[in-house]
């Protein structure tokens, strides 16, 4: 199955659309431009969800569910966020259908059935959210309020691709109210770690840590910090925003709270989310011409063992050690599969988990009963060895933290590479166009530049480093006067 995948190196795009088809891990629906996850890509999103849920609530975050749908009038009440979704919205503008009476059998939209209000499927939610927190904020003892939903959210896109982008996607948001500004902004920074530890930790995805420029904001945010991880082809991808959205929606819904001396004062407010991206993000990190590579912490399947016998007998005394093995490492904490089919040999076996990127497959043979060993391949790196089986245990749960933590070293090796800092335009374009990765440039600070190095270029500004160091510069396009670099790069 994996030697009809397209290489990365043929087309990079067709590689991604290929492999999450193939892997068995979604496909276009029979809506346009919305997908169906499948239950091996959802298993996938599931153990992300798990550990995301645990680091909010660790950081005291409590989850809750609001309203899809979105009246227009509370939507349009902050007018920055409205605008910066208008594009994207689905609209609700009747309640029921009725039979045609022109064509047999068919339904038509009843125009008697004319709501109200429009309802808008909600883009996201800040709009609901803050109008319902009105009637939970009265004092400074309400606060501060720390909410996250696990929802679906509809933008409508046009032009889609599978968990990158689709115009109906799973996400989690979460949006806080605070008593003062400086609790909001440590708030915003805060989840940016939890994303970013989440990431590098769990993902083996090294990011960036960040924040947006005035035009690549959140609509209606006063900050966005971001984090920004490089694919494999040289194209950077926005992996999680967290958003200091200042007394804005406070403002627009007037929610307000009594101080302990007794004022009347607005509430800050923060949001912040990742969604099903981040599934894509996993997949163009670490896969590779064979097919999918996936992190032990997030893979569904950590060990598939796969029997070699010749016959009924062989196969029993195989599965009874398989079983040994097997419940001594789920006593560990590790997932496995015995793959017990007997309608595939087992290379058609290894092909298909090779394929869905199992980290390690255990093969066990009936001259490997009679000498005690077994044989484990890594997906990673398609090294074999022989392992006596009184260590498999061992062996396994070693192997599996080195895979962590080898993968996360060579994404980070390709992303240390493929950071260049330039000085002039000349070297930026060349950069762009050949190398790709994050370019470090300094920037004037303009739109103006950063419209048109974008018209030019077709690269964006990613982020401003919350590590940048102050440094004398001038602008790479521009030649204004620059304090420090910035990363651009090409982008989903």
């Amino acid at each position: 199955m994996s030697k009809k995948l397209t290489k990365r190196s043929d087309d990079y795009s067709k590689w991604y659309n290929e492999l999450v088809v193939k892997a068995d891990l979604a496909e276009n629906s029979a809506v346009r431009g919305c997908m169906v996850i499948k239950p091996y890509g959802y298993a996938i999103w599931e153990k992300m969800q798990a550990q995301l849920d645990k680091m909010f609530k660790e950081t005291g975050h409590e989850n809750a569910y609001f309203p899809l749908f979105v009246p227009k009038s509370l939507f349009e009440a902050e007018e920055k966020n409205a605008e910066g979704f208008a594009k994207e919205c689905a609209v609700v503008t009747h309640y029921r259908l009725k039979t045609n009476p022109d064509e047999e059998g068919k339904l038509m939209v009843d125009p008697e059935a004319k709501l109200q209000e429009e309802l808008i499927v909600r883009p996201t939610s800040e709009a609901i959210i803050w109008n319902t927190y009105k009637n939970w904020i009265q004092s400074y003892r309400d606060l501060p309020i720390l909410i996250n939903q696990w929802a679906n959210v509809v933008r409508w896109e046009m032009r889609t691709r599978l968990f990158l982008r689709t115009a109906e996607f799973l996400w989690q948001e979460g949006h806080t109210a605070h008593a003062t500004k400086a609790e909001a902004v440590a708030e915003s920074a805060q989840m940016q770690r939890v994303y970013a530890e989440f990431a590098e930790d769990f993902m083996a995805m090294p990011v960036v840590k960040g924040v947006k420029t005035e035009s690549e904001r959140f609509a209606g945010a006063l900050e966005t910090y971001t984090i920004e991880a490089l694919m494999q082809d040289g194209k950077a991808l926005q992996a999680g925003t967290s958003h200091f959205l200042g007394q804005n929606f406070a403002e627009a819904f007037d929610v307000k709270y009594v101080t302990k001396e007794g004022k009347q004062e607005l509430v800050w407010a923060t949001s912040w989310g990742v969604s099903t991206r981040l599934m894509g993000g996993l997949i163009m990190t670490h896969s590779d011409d064979a097919g999918l590579v996936l992190p032990p912490k997030l893979a569904p399947i950590q060990v598939v063992f796969v029997p070699i016998y010749k016959n009924e007998e062989q196969f029993e005394a195989i599965a009874e050690k398989v079983n040994e093995i097997g419940d001594a490492l789920k006593a560990k904490g590790v997932s496995i599969k015995f793959d017990k089919r007997d309608t595939l040999r087992p290379g058609a076996k290894f092909a298909e988990w090779e394929l869905k990127g199992v980290p390690l497959r255990v093969a066990l043979g009936a001259r490997d009963l009679e000498n005690g060993t077994l044989e484990i391949a890594r997906r990673d790196t398609f090294e074999k060895q022989s392992v006596a089986q009184k260590d498999a245990v061992e062996t396994v749960l070693s192997l599996l933290e080195t895979i962590q933590e080898e993968l996360f070293n060579k994404a980070k090796n390709y992303q240390t590479a493929h950071t260049t800092s330039v000085d002039t335009f000349e070297e930026f374009k060349q950069v762009i166009d050949t190398k790709g990765g994050f370019v470090s440039a300094h920037w004037d600070g303009t739109a103006e530049t950063e419209n048109k190095i974008k018209e030019l270029t077709k690269a964006t500004i990613r982020c401003i480093p919350l590590e940048a160091l102050e440094e004398e510069g001038k602008c790479v396009y521009s030649g204004q006067n620059s304090t420090k670099r910035v990363l651009f790069a090409k982008a989903y």
